[in-house]
């Protein structure tokens, strides 16, 4: 059954900017981390295993003994704002609002998630109901792969197969390479090196993905290589200055190597006495820096020799975060004035 709601007629024709991440529990309960859990594990985006075998193993054993694992993970982040992402997500979004439209007259940004709430459909809505008739979607993954970007795609698309007026779509793939982006994360890389001195290393650790995912064509691994050496490259490291790495790795099949914890570990044991640990894959801080790298990997590192463990912060809502927004918002809406 299509929507039959049409775009309002007293408003100005506007551009729309669909911000979306990947997505948060409502809460640090554990019923809501199972259903997001289930929301998450059960796109075929992210896990690519046929359907049936895995909705059993899902059902029957996953969602029964991580939802209470994770719970504990979420709740050392939590906030009074809530969620770390969604809330640094907002803030991202209004100062990307201010910085292109403060008035909302031409433009307006509304933020989804692609699990859990607020979802792209609602986000999508939002973007109706301003007029909006020209959407511009902004995955925040600035690397390229399936499980994450083209989930982005899928569930944008499947949203508006529900509408009788499609408006015009621009979706913006990927930006590993882009200038600003890369500056912003040199930026910000000198500006804690500024208050806190170097490193003997500087690691760049991005999200994994299966070894597999790679091997059928997904060009993720090349895009994180990408990021690394334009990164080293506008800070002037040798090579022997940084390492990059892949984190969060689950179950027992082959991920993306290096892996953040081994090489945690075995640098300490080499005697790399102090580390410096940038994500330049996250825009947000979430669970995965804040408790994954901030708290664990630290204890990996000093816990087995090393003396000086240092998270660089994402970019979440700095002012060259945000102006790097706008230029690439601006490149992809070109022709749109």
């Amino acid at each position: 059954m299509y929507d039959k709601a049409p775009f309002p007629d007293n408003q100005p024709v506007r551009t729309g900017i669909l911000l979306v991440n990947l997505g948060t529990p409502d809460s640090a309960s554990v019923s809501d981390v199972r259903r997001y859990l289930d929301e998450f594990l059960s796109d075929p985006r992210v896990v690519e295993v046929p359907r049936l075998p895995w909705f059993l193993i899902l059902h029957l054993v996953i969602l029964r003994i991580r939802p209470g694992r994770s719970t504990k993970a979420y709740q050392s982040v939590w906030s009074d704002e809530g969620s770390p992402l969604l809330a640094i997500s907002r803030r991202q979004a209004d100062k990307l609002q201010q910085q292109l439209d403060p008035e909302k007259s031409s433009t307006v940004v509304a933020l989804g998630m692609r699990y859990g709430n607020p979802s792209i459909a609602d986000a999508l809505d939002e973007l109706k109901k301003q007029n909006a008739r020209r959407i511009l979607v902004l995955p925040l993954y600035p690397q390229y792969s399936a499980s994450t970007v083209a989930s982005v795609f899928d569930a944008v698309t499947d949203e508006l197969q529900t509408w009788r007026w499609i408006p015009e779509c621009r979706f913006i793939n990927n930006y590993p390479e882009h200038p600003d982006y890369i500056e912003a994360l040199a930026e910000s890389v000198r500006q804690h090196r500024e208050q806190h001195g170097s490193a003997d290393k500087l690691l760049l650790s991005f999200h994994g993905i299966p070894q597999e995912y790679v091997d059928k064509g997904d060009p993720y691994a090349d895009e994180c290589r990408q990021t690394a050496e334009k990164l080293a490259q506008a800070l002037n490291l040798d090579n022997s200055d940084w390492l990059q790495t892949f984190q969060s790795r689950v179950g027992n099949k082959p991920w993306l190597q290096p892996y953040t914890d081994a090489t945690m570990k075995s640098l300490a044991a080499e005697g790399v006495k102090s580390v410096q640990v940038i994500c330049p894959g996250f825009s947000v801080d979430c669970l995965e820096t804040i408790e994954e790298i901030d708290d664990e990997n630290r204890h990996y590192f000093l816990d087995n020799g090393g003396e000086r463990f240092e998270y660089i912060p994402a970019l979440n809502d700095s002012d060259d975060h945000i102006a790097m927004m706008s230029s690439l918002i601006a490149q992809h809406t070109n022709g749109w004035d």
